[in-house]
C-alpha cells in the first residue's frame, strides 16, 4: 500500500507507484487516499473530489489500485489499521509492504502504534530529491535491526523488514506545486495526467474564485 492525501495526485505520486511496484515484482499497488492523515494539514479538497482524481490518474493502468477503503472508516485514518485489514485479506503468508516517501519515513515514530506496523508488513522508503536520511535517535532505535540491503532480502519473509528504494526517475513534483499553479491560473499540463488535468478544471478545483 502507497497512502496519502494525493491533493491532487500528480505524475510523480503515479510514476513512483508504477516503479515500486516493478522494483518489487508487486502484484498489486493500493494507492490508499486518506481523508485526513492526523499529523498533516487538512486537504484543500474533500475527500471524495481527491478520491475521483485518483481514479482518473490510475485509470486502466495494470496492478495500481485506487483504493477507498479509509474514507469508508470511521474515526482517524490509522495506516496500522488499513495495514491489518489488507493483512487479513492475503492471509499471513503473503508478502505485504508499506511504501513511504522519506519525509513521510522521519516522523514515523509519531505515527499511531509504528511498532505494530512491523508486525503487519514491510516498510519501503522512497528516496525523495533533495531529503537528506538524518534519521533522529528514536527512529533509528525504531528500524534497528530491520534494515536489508535488497529485494531479496525484503521478500524472503512476509514482513517486518525495512528498505530504502532508490527510483529511477525520482520526479520533483508536488502536490502543494500543483495547487498553487491552478490558484495562479498557470499550467499544470505535464504535471498531473490529462484525464486529471481535464476533471481539475471541469470541477474549478483549487482555482482561485472557483
Amino acid at each position: 500500500m502507497l497512502g496519502g492525501t494525493f491533493d491532487p495526485v500528480h505524475l510523480g505520486h503515479l510514476r513512483s507507484a508504477l516503479e515500486v511496484r516493478e522494483a518489487l515484482a508487486l502484484d498489486r499497488l493500493h494507492l490508499v487516499a486518506a481523508p485526513r492523515p492526523p499529523l498533516r494539514d487538512t486537504p484543500q479538497v474533500c475527500a471524495e473530489e481527491r478520491f475521483a482524481l485518483l481514479e482518473a490518474g490510475v485509470g486502466d493502468t495494470p496492478g495500481l489500485v485506487a483504493d477507498d477503503r479509509e474514507l469508508k472508516r470511521e474515526g482517524p485514518s490509522y495506516s496500522v489499521d488499513t495495514l491489518a485489514e489488507l493483512r487479513r485479506e492475503v492471509g499471513g503468508e503473503a508478502r505485504l509492504c508499506m511504501v513511504l516517501g522519506h519525509d513521510a519515513f522521519l516522523r514515523l515514530t509519531e505515527w499511531h502504534d509504528p511498532e505494530a506496523i512491523f508486525s503487519l508488513a514491510h516498510l519501503v522508503v522512497i528516496a525523495r530529491p533533495g531529503y537528506r536520511d538524518t534519521r533522529s535517535k528514536a527512529l533509528a532505535e525504531l528500524v534497528a535491526n530491520r534494515e536489508v540491503d535488497s529485494v531479496a532480502e525484503l521478500m524472503a519473509r512476509p514482513g517486518g523488514r525495512f528498505l530504502p528504494l532508490e527510483l529511477a526517475s525520482r520526479m520533483a513534483i508536488s502536490a502543494t506545486d500543483v495547487r498553487a499553479r491552478l490558484a495562479e491560473g498557470k499550467s499544470v499540463r505535464y504535471l498531473v495526467p490529462d484525464a486529471v488535468e481535464a476533471r481539475l478544471f471541469a470541477r474549478g478545483l483549487y482555482q482561485t474564485g472557483r
